[in-house]
């Protein structure tokens, strides 16, 4: 999925909430931000693995936080499903 749907997508930030979107089956992708420390993303990336949810990781904390509209950096961003 490309980064500009971050910003009109119903979207979780921070790795707790994604990490719950994931556990709850609601998240249809994840971006893990490639500068943000491994020991927070690591575990959330073997999650989605286990779970068979696509994880992007191409883009910096500053580009995925702009891409979601926010005015703060985001390491990790989960997409959710459409309900």
């Amino acid at each position: 999925m490309l980064i500009e749907h971050l910003r009109s997508g119903k979207k979780v930030v921070g790795a707790n909430q994604c990490a719950r979107a994931v556990r709850d089956g609601l998240a249809r992708e994840v971006f893990l931000a490639l500068d943000a420390d491994p020991a927070l993303t690591a575990p959330l990336a073997q999650q989605c693995l286990r779970q068979s949810i696509p994880v992007v990781t191409q883009y910096t904390k500053e580009e995925l936080g702009r891409a979601a509209g926010i005015q703060v950096s985001a390491a990790v961003i989960a997409l959710l499903e459409k309900f």
